[in-house]
């Protein structure tokens, strides 16, 4: 009698609660905002409606599918724990849409908010000239710790932010914290289209990134989002520690920003793990890679990711060696069972990274290809402490070793010499080299074959249009399962992810 009777108070307290959750329903084309807006058939109307309400934990606020608005979205309620407010549509048809036509900064806005679900809209934010823009904005402004948020199923695109800036584009993600340190707990982007957009793809943004000010994000995880025709970077992980980059494909990064970006690249944390990510078709040779381990970073695993066809090449691995208040260098990278295949110019670079650990990866490169297999090069410094060990370096066109002689700052092109120039302690153990590879490193028990020998891999992957949103899901479930496939048929095990 007593349990039942603990059992049934509880349910009584917390039977208000659950009781006081409302649904609210938003059309644009049959909804007028003088509705109750708490059912189907007497929708509210208008973004200013929703923007100047506030919700309760458990709220759910949807927005009827084929509707379309211009402006931006403002959310400024958070729920609780177990209890927060979710954003989505209701109905059949195409997903919600709202454009903010330039004329807003950000399509959808998120500040100072937590425990908050948003999925299921297209966002477009496309003006007459270029200017600071963005589909999604998630900030946490001197508010503390944001607990979960979640940005997923969104289809963006269209956002012509200034490429002079990376803190715009499609997600952006700031913390700033100049009386309260901010950061976020438990940020979760997941299954996003974002194409055609300036400058960033996803990025972060904090001015607690600097170790004098380090206060980093935790818990988050951004997967399975595919980005194309990016401006500048991809995706770009900022100021975290521990966060999760998996399943991810960014494809023709660099169009349009004329400087220094890559495809998928952490700057300025720790213990990050990148896994099972795509990146491809980068653009140039300012940076110009599908993947960077960038400096202030500790400890950043790549695992399972793949690159291809990136002018730039496959992997930098950098950081100013000067240390000081903003930088503890770049530490502890960890290289591991990735695939480059056909990717430019060079494949990895190392440039004033120390204890790196290059292993167990593959390399393909192309009949047309004279590629810098390894080019280490000075950033205020050289690097110290980096060991290549058991990789398969397969060349069909030229692939050479050596470090920076000089370079062209236009291009990003260099020019090297064998050896390695100032940096010491650049280590090469069982390495295979097939094809022509000029100026292989020292390399106890290497397996050289002026043979070149291709890959029995099926390179045939699932192929998305993002003009056709509705079918990613379908897509990004079979680009998983073809992905495990080929580093299966490479590494002859299947990843345990």
């Amino acid at each position: 009698m007593k349990s039942s009777f603990v059992l049934s108070t509880t349910l009584l307290i917390l039977a208000p609660k659950l009781l006081s959750a409302t649904t609210y329903y938003v059309d644009s084309r049959t909804g007028r905002d003088s509705n109750s807006g708490t059912s189907a058939s007497r929708p509210w109307k208008t973004l200013d409606k929703v923007n100047g309400s506030q919700f309760e934990p458990g709220d759910r606020i949807l927005f009827r599918a084929g509707s379309r608005w211009e402006g931006g979205l403002t959310l400024t309620s958070s729920g609780k724990e177990g209890s927060p407010i979710l954003v989505d549509r209701y109905g059949n048809g195409p997903l919600p849409r709202m454009d903010g036509n330039g004329k807003v900064e950000n399509t959808l806005t998120l500040k100072n908010v937590e425990q908050i679900e948003v999925r299921h809209l297209e966002l477009t934010n496309h003006g007459p000239t270029p200017a600071e823009r963005r589909g999604v904005l998630v900030a946490a402004v001197n508010y503390g710790t944001a607990h979960h948020i979640v940005i997923g199923d969104l289809y963006i695109h269209d956002v012509n932010g200034t490429n002079e800036r990376k803190e715009n584009g499609g997600i952006i993600f700031r913390t700033i914290g100049t009386s309260v340190k901010s950061r976020f707990d438990g940020l979760m982007i997941e299954r996003n289209i974002i194409w055609k957009v300036d400058r960033s793809a996803i990025a972060g943004d904090s001015n607690e990134a600097k170790r004098s000010n380090w206060y980093p994000s935790l818990n988050v995880v951004i997967r399975d989002n595919y980005a194309e025709d990016i401006g500048g970077d991809g995706i770009v992980p900022w100021a975290t520690d521990g966060a999760l980059v998996e399943h991810n494909i960014v494809l023709h990064c660099n169009q349009r920003a004329g400087g220094y970006n890559a495809g998928i690249w952490p700057w300025s944390t720790d213990n990050t793990l990148l896994r099972l990510n795509e990146a491809g078709f980068t653009h140039t040779a300012l940076d110009g890679e599908g993947f960077d381990s960038d400096f202030n970073s500790r400890n950043t695993h790549f695992l399972y990711n793949y690159s291809h066809d990136n002018d730039g090449g496959f992997m930098l691995i950098c950081t100013p060696v000067k240390r000081d208040k903003w930088n503890v260098g770049n530490t502890g990278t960890v290289i591991r069972y990735n695939i480059s295949r056909n990717d430019h110019e060079r494949i990895f670079n190392l440039s004033g990274a120390d204890q790196t650990l290059v292993e167990h990866n593959a390399v393909y490169v192309g009949p047309d290809k004279d590629v810098q297999i390894l080019l280490v090069s000075n950033w205020d410094g050289w690097s110290t402490n980096a060991l290549f060990r058991d990789n398969l370096f397969d060349v069909a066109g030229t692939g050479r070793y050596g470090h920076e002689t000089s370079r062209d700052v236009k291009t990003g092109k260099y020019i090297i010499a064998p050896g390695w120039g100032g940096a010491r302690d650049i280590r090469f153990e069982g390495n295979q080299y097939y094809g022509r590879n000029i100026d292989i490193p020292q390399d106890p028990e290497a397996k050289i074959d002026p043979k070149y020998r291709k890959a029995n891999i099926d390179w045939k992957e699932p192929v998305f249009d993002p003009a056709q949103p509705e079918g990613f899901g379908k897509y990004i479930a079979a680009h998983r399962r073809w992905m495990l496939r080929m580093f299966t048929e490479q590494f002859h095990f299947t990843p345990q992810l």
